[in-house]
């Protein structure tokens, strides 16, 4: 089996990530290069562009030696460079296994919404949940918390940690828990304890949302949320209290949805290759 160069596009609602993979054919992934970049209120396909070329750049390779370059997320943004697009659920599983091949589910917690989903050993999904139109349980919810509290956010989930109590808020929309925020700032309670009591109410939400899929252990977390410390151990916390998944995350694990749309380009690509009558579907199920 010879070895093809994709490129995988994560178009998120907040940021976007691109990876570039040596896919070999065989089960074996050499992952060459990530980049990413946060939209901040700016042209979603002017990011893209940007992002795009400063990762073929680190991979050293052109647009030309790509055999195939894969979206997902919004994949509209990535019209003009991409070959096929793949639903999120499909990249992020397929990405959270060559980051963990132990994995058995994922929890996708991006900026709007969190995701559970189960799968087999071959990244195919079997189940899922995703959460209501409430951001309680999302990325943009704790970034909002942290921006009001000025904390930045790589310093949220340590913060957290060293907080010896949760103060409890309301767990039933974001606009309540904000309340709550405001609140306890005024009464003086300390930071670490008002993001430790954020934390709990997130970890409970995606802790009822993977129980709900019927997740299989482990389960890597992935999204924006799959660095933050803090929730990690609330949620390893929550989940521990019934006997029962093992919680894990990668230092990759935001680009899961980017190398898994790679990885699974070049397996389109090679279905095409062997079954010339087929056309190359926009979107992959």
């Amino acid at each position: 089996m010879y070895r093809l160069t994709t490129a995988g596009i994560d178009v998120g609602s907040s940021a976007i990530k691109v990876a570039v993979v040596d896919d070999e054919g065989d089960g074996g992934a050499t992952l060459r290069a990530t980049h990413v970049e946060r939209l901040r209120r700016r042209d979603p396909r002017t990011v893209l562009r940007a992002v795009y070329e400063r990762c073929l750049h680190d991979a050293g390779v052109s647009r030309d030696h790509l055999a195939y370059v894969a979206s997902t997320g919004e994949g509209d943004v990535a019209e003009e460079v991409r070959t096929g697009h793949f639903y999120g659920m499909t990249s992020h599983a397929r990405g959270a296994l060559f980051l963990n091949p132990a994995a058995r589910s994922v929890l996708d917690v991006g900026a709007l919404h969190a995701r559970a989903i189960v799968m087999n050993d071959m990244a195919r999904v079997g189940a899922y949940r995703m959460t209501s139109q409430c951001a309680a349980g999302t990325g943009q919810f704790v970034e909002n918390v942290a921006r009001y509290l000025g904390v930045r956010l790589e310093e949220v989930g340590p913060l957290s940690l060293t907080a010896t109590r949760a103060e409890p808020v309301s767990g039933i929309c974001a606009v309540l828990a904000e309340t709550d925020v405001i609140n306890m700032v005024s009464r003086g309670v300390p930071t670490a304890e008002i993001l430790r009591g954020i934390h709990e109410s997130v970890a409970l939400r995606l802790a009822k949302l993977l129980r709900s899929a019927k997740a299989k252990g482990p389960v890597l977390v992935t999204g924006g949320l799959a660095a933050d410390s803090g929730l990690l151990d609330r949620l390893s916390a929550r989940l521990q209290e019934d006997g029962a998944l093992e919680v894990h995350t990668h230092p990759l694990s935001i680009y899961a949805g980017a190398i898994g749309a790679a990885l699974w380009g070049a397996f389109r690509h090679r279905r095409l290759e062997t079954a010339p009558k087929l056309t190359d579907d926009t979107v992959v199920a």
